[in-house]
C-alpha cells in the first residue's frame, strides 16, 4: 500500500468509526503505562507516542506529570479526535501528522512509545525504514517500548495485514541499535469482547552494532 494510499485509508477510518467501532481502543493502556514506569523517567523527559491517533496515553502521561509528550499520526484526522477529546489540555501536547518511516525528528527524544504501528511494517524496507527514523529521532541511552500483535495474536487487523512477533524474533528486528530489557504479553480485550494478545517489549538504544558485544 502506497504512503498516501495508507494516510487516506486511516483517515477514512478515523472520519467514519467511533472508538468502539475500532479493535485497538483502550481506556487504561496498562501495558504502556507499566513498561514507561519502570523507566523511572524525569517528568521533563521527552515522549513520543508513534501511531497515537486518539490513543489515551497522552491523557494518562499527562495526568501523571509529564511535561513534554508529543503524538504522531499519519492520519491527521485521528489527532483532531484526540484534540477534541483533550480539549484545553491538547496544547500542552505536541502534534504531528506524519508517516513514521518519512518522520525527522527535529529534537532527540528520551522515550519512543509505539503501540500496534510497528507491526503494520511488513516488508524489509518499511522495517529499515522505521527503525533508521527511530535511531535517528532516540537519544543514545534513550529508550523505546513496541507493542505489536504476538504470534498468537491476529495476522490482519483494519483490512491490513501485519507481522506478528515473539519475545525472540522483535528481539532479532531491532538488535543492531538497541538491547532488550523486558517483555510481556497483554490480552487486549476489544470494544467487540474479543481477545487479541500483544507482546509489549522495552528496549535501551545503544550504538553497538550487531555482532559486537555489548557492554553494560
Amino acid at each position: 500500500m502506497k504512503d498516501e494510499t495508507t494516510k487516506k485509508h486511516w483517515d477514512n477510518i478515523y472520519a467514519n468509526k467511533q472508538p468502539d467501532e475500532v479493535s485497538w481502543t483502550q481506556e487504561y493502556p496498562k501495558a504502556s503505562l507499566d513498561l514507561i514506569r519502570g523507566l523511572e523517567l524525569p517528568k521533563h523527559a521527552r515522549i513520543i507516542d508513534v501511531g497515537g491517533g486518539d490513543s489515551r496515553l497522552a491523557d494518562h502521561l499527562l495526568d501523571e506529570g509529564y511535561k513534554d509528550i508529543t503524538v504522531l499520526d499519519i492520519s491527521g484526522m485521528a489527532l483532531k479526535r484526540a484534540q477534541k477529546r483533550l480539549g484545553e489540555q491538547a496544547g500542552y501536547v505536541h502534534w504531528i501528522v506524519a508517516d513514521v518511516t518519512e518522520f525527522v525528528a527535529e529534537k532527540a527524544f528520551d522515550l519512543w512509545h509505539d503501540r500496534a504501528t510497528f507491526h503494520f511494517m511488513t516488508t524489509p524496507a518499511k522495517i529499515s525504514a522505521y527503525l533508521k527514523r527511530a535511531k535517528h529521532a532516540i537519544k543514545i541511552n534513550g529508550y523505546m517500548t513496541l507493542g505489536t500483535f504476538s504470534e498468537k495474536g491476529p495476522d490482519i487487523c483494519s483490512g491490513l495485514e501485519v507481522k506478528q512477533y515473539t519475545e525472540e524474533s522483535l528481539r532479532e528486528q531491532v538488535e543492531n541499535g538497541f538491547r532488550k530489557i523486558t517483555c510481556v504479553t497483554e490480552d487486549h480485550r476489544t470494544p467487540f469482547n474479543t481477545l487479541q494478545n500483544f507482546l509489549f517489549c522495552s528496549f535501551k538504544r545503544h550504538t553497538i552494532r550487531k555482532g559486537q558485544a555489548i557492554t553494560p
